[in-house]
């Protein structure tokens, strides 16, 4: 087994470098195929690429750590948890008719 992680371990660090200069050739191609005709910006390098696709993945993929109360998109609440929630944004936003007003009219 130990052998086995000698000969993988470099494996999985060149497969990484390697899908992370292509991510950058890409954005680079594609930037500058696109972008300079379009609108007239200036052309970029592979480490301006390579700097955009980090900041995309920090300002919209995060860090691939969504929380444990989080399940496909999906707040895990119980139904008192639920109807507590949607009675204080009755309060704050002061729309519909909260739970005991409501009901009888």
């Amino acid at each position: 087994m130990r052998k086995k992680w000698i000969f993988l371990a470099p494996l999985a660090i060149l497969a990484m470098l390697l899908f992370i200069a292509i991510g950058g050739e890409v954005v680079r191609h594609l930037w500058n195929w696109l972008l300079p005709p379009l609108f007239g910006w200036h052309e970029i390098t592979f480490w301006q690429a390579l700097g955009m696709l980090v900041l995309c993945r920090i300002l919209f993929g995060g860090f691939g750590c969504h929380g444990p109360s989080r399940s496909n998109g999906r707040w895990r609440m119980t139904p008192e948890e639920r109807e507590r929630f949607r009675q204080r944004m009755r309060e704050r936003c002061g729309f519909g008719p909260s739970t005991s007003e409501g009901k009888g009219q």
